[in-house]
C-alpha cells in the first residue's frame, strides 16, 4: 500500500486536523466568545512570548490555529504541490504558532513579499512557497509596527502592510545563504534566518527612538482534555501510520538509521506510513517529557510540541531527538533555571532543530548540543525584541554553526591519527 500512496493521504489527514481545530473551539467556547478572541488576537501586539490561551480563549486560539492552517493547506493545493514530509513540517509549525504569534492578517504581507519575490525573478511561486509560509515567524512586526509608528492608525496599518511585504521579499535569499552556514544541522533554519534579519531591523528602529519589547503572557496549567487528547491524536498518527503501513512497524527500524540532517524528507524516503508512525511516536514522547517534569500544556509549548510532530517527517525522529532534549534537561542541574521554567520547557521542545547532531555524532555531542541551547536561547530573545517567533531556530543556528565545525575537526583527527595508528602496526608486522 505505501508504494500506492501519492500524497492525498498526508492532505486529507491535514485537512482532518483542521477540521478538528474547528470543531474543538466551538466545544470550548461560543461563537461570540470566538469572535471576541479572534479580535483580541488580530488587534493585539504579537511579540514573544503571547500566549493565545491565556491572551483570550482556548477556542478563539484553536479557530486561529485552524484558519492559518487552512491558509497554508490552500496554499499548497493551489500551487499543487505534492504534500511531503517537509509540507508536514511547515504546515504544523504554523498551526503550532498559531497558539502564540501568527494570525491571517499577520502572516499575508510576508506571503505576498515572497510572492513578488518570485514575480520580480520570474520564477514560480511554487519554488518559494515554503519560504514564504516559513518565514511567517516575523509576522509579530507586522502588528508591532501599527503600535510603535507614530501616525495615524490608518497610516500605521498600511505601512505595517509595507514592511511585512518588505521582509517577505528579502527573505528567499538570506534563508538560502544561512542555510549553507550551518550545513543542515539546525532543521529550524529559518528562525536562524529570520532572526539576524530581525536584529538588523530592531537596531534600525531603535536608533530612530522606536523600541521593540518582548512580552511574557503564558497560561499555567496541564488541563486533563487537553492531556487525553493530545495523547489520542498522536495515537491515532501512529495507528494510521501502522495501517498505511501494511498493519505492521516495518521500515522504521530503516528511517531510524537515518542522521536527520537537511534536507531529510522522510516521506520520500520512507514513504507516508513509517513517517507517519514516527510522528506518532515524537508526539508522544513530547508530552510525555512536558508531563514529567510537571511542565504546562500552554500554547506555547503545544505550539512547540506540534512543531517537533510536523518536523518528524522532516529530519525529527524519535532515536536522534531524545539526546538533545536530554542536553537541556541535563542543563537545568548547572544553571540557574529549573526544568518546569517557561523558555525551559520550551527549549527542550525545540531542541528537537538540533536533532541532526545526535544522529551524526552521536549521544554525547547531542546531549552537549541541547545543553548549549539551554544557554543560548534563554538570552538570544532580548536581540529582536520577541520579533522573531522561531526564537529556538536562531538559537539552535548558532549551536550548530559553533559545535559542526569543531565536531568534524575533532572527528577528522581522530580518524587520521587511526589510520597512522594502523598503518605503523602493519609495518611493523612487514
Amino acid at each position: 500500500m505505501a508504494n500506492k500512496l501519492k500524497g492525498n493521504e498526508l492532505k486529507a489527514f491535514c485537512i482532518f486536523t483542521m477540521l478538528l481545530l474547528f470543531a474543538s473551539s466551538f466545544i470550548l467556547n461560543s461563537p461570540a466568545e470566538i469572535a471576541e478572541g479572534m479580535i483580541t488576537i488580530v488587534l493585539s501586539r504579537d511579540t514573544l512570548i503571547t500566549d493565545y490561551f491565556e491572551l483570550t480563549s482556548y477556542g478563539a486560539a484553536f479557530f486561529n490555529a485552524a484558519l492559518v492552517m487552512g491558509m497554508a493547506i490552500w496554499m499548497l493545493h493551489r500551487l499543487k504541490m505534492p504534500f511531503t514530509g517537509l509540507s508536514m513540517a511547515v504546515i504544523f509549525i504554523n498551526v503550532g504558532f498559531a497558539l502564540f504569534g501568527k494570525n491571517p492578517v499577520n502572516v499575508l504581507p510576508i506571503v505576498i513579499g515572497t510572492w513578488l519575490y518570485a514575480k520580480v525573478h520570474k520564477a514560480p511561486m511554487s519554488r518559494y512557497i515554503y519560504t514564504a509560509l516559513f518565514g511567517s515567524c516575523l509576522s509579530p512586526l507586522v502588528t508591532e509596527m501599527g503600535y510603535l509608528l507614530p501616525y495615524s492608525a490608518g497610516l500605521n496599518f498600511l505601512l505595517a502592510v509595507v514592511i511585512g511585504i518588505f521582509v517577505g521579499f528579502i527573505l528567499p535569499p538570506l534563508a538560502q545563504h544561512t542555510a549553507s552556514m550551518h550545513m543542515g544541522y539546525n532543521l529550524l533554519n529559518m528562525g536562524f534566518a529570520a532572526g539576524l534579519l530581525a536584529f538588523v531591523i530592531v537596531c534600525v528602529l531603535s536608533s530612530i527612538g522606536l523600541a521593540c519589547n518582548s512580552v511574557h503572557i503564558w497560561k499555567e496549567g496541564r488541563p486533563i482534555e487537553f492531556v487525553v487528547g493530545l495523547y489520542a491524536y498522536f495515537l491515532l498518527t501512529l495507528l494510521l501510520g501502522v495501517w498505511f503501513n501494511k498493519k505492521s512497524f516495518h521500515g522504521l527500524k530503516h528511517l531510524l538509521k537515518h542522521p536527520g540532517r537537511a534536507v531529510a524528507d522522510f516521506v520520500m524516503m520512507d514513504g507516508e506510513g513509517v513517517t507517519l508512525i514516527n510522528m506518532g511516536l515524537v508526539g508522544i514522547f513530547s508530552v510525555t517529557y512536558i508531563l514529567l517534569i510537571k511542565g504546562d500544556l500552554s500554547g506555547p509549548v503545544i505550539g512547540a510540541i506540534l512543531t517537533a510532530y510536523g518536523f518528524a517527517a522532516f529530519g525529527v525522529h524519535i532515536k536522534n531527538y531524545p539526546p538533545v532534549l536530554l542536553g537541556v534537561f541535563l542543563s537545568t542541574f548547572i544553571n540557574n533555571y529549573t526544568p518546569d521554567t517557561p523558555g525551559i520547557q520550551l527549549a527542550a521542545i525545540f531542541a528537537s532543530g538540533l536533532a541532526p547532531i545526535a544522529g551524526q555524532f552521536g549521544l554525547i555531542p547531542g546531549i552537549i548540543a541541547g545543553m548549549l541551547h539551554a544557554a543560548v536561547v534563554m538570552c538570544s530573545g532580548a536581540l529582536y525584541g520577541g520579533l522573531n517567533l522561531y526564537n529556538n531556530g536562531f538559537s539552535t543556528g548558532l549551536v550548530a554553526i559553533v559545535m559542526v565545525p569543531m565536531i568534524e575537526s575533532f572527528m577528522k583527527n581522530f580518524e587520521l591519527r587511526k589510520q597512522k595508528k594502523m598503518r605503523g602496526k602493519e609495518e611493523n608486522k612487514l
